[in-house]
């Protein structure tokens, strides 16, 4: 298995938009950004770059996990963290579609995109899960997350962990 991280490109309008409507019902906020695919498209640009930001949104990487030419996944890849981020969020954010669970996907999603913030300076990754994801729990700790605490804030209850980025 090959999975490779890449951005989204004109030609997924329909897998992604597939891939959204299977994980929403699990709470995952796939595609954030509204309008047209163009402006899709043009919005996680702008992201990536840090560039026209929303108040509470730091410079973020949107990539599709891909294998042999199908989206699998998604990542949300954050170079830095707010309180929130810090607290709840973390830098890494990741969803596997339901058809492709269990084959290693998050992991190799998860261990790229700690590579990623590696190239880009973070020393330390945080990571977080629902206290009640097991498998999420599973993938970061293979991918040596160590547990600092869980915390709660508002409705969402998060185990936090802590990956070593780099050295």
């Amino acid at each position: 298995m090959t999975l490779t991280l890449r951005p989204p490109r004109l030609d997924d309008e329909a897998a992604l938009r597939r891939m959204h409507d299977q994980l929403a019902p699990d709470g995952f906020t796939f595609l954030q950004h509204g309008g047209t695919w163009e402006q899709v498209i043009a919005a996680v640009r702008r992201e990536s770059l840090g560039e026209d930001l929303a108040p509470g949104r730091v410079r973020c990487d949107f990539l599709v996990a891909e294998v042999d030419g199908v989206p699998v996944g998604r990542v949300s890849v954050r170079h830095e963290l707010t309180d929130y981020l810090r607290a709840i969020g973390g830098h890494v954010g990741y969803a596997v579609a339901p058809e492709h669970r269990r084959r290693g996907y998050a992991t190799a999603m998860l261990r790229q995109s700690v590579e990623l913030l590696a190239e880009g300076g973070v020393e330390r990754v945080l990571v977080t899960c629902d206290v009640d994801n097991v498998g999420s729990a599973a993938v970061i700790e293979a991918c040596g997350g160590v547990l600092e605490d869980v915390r709660t804030r508002g409705d969402q209850t998060k185990r936090r962990y802590w990956i070593a980025a780099a050295g």
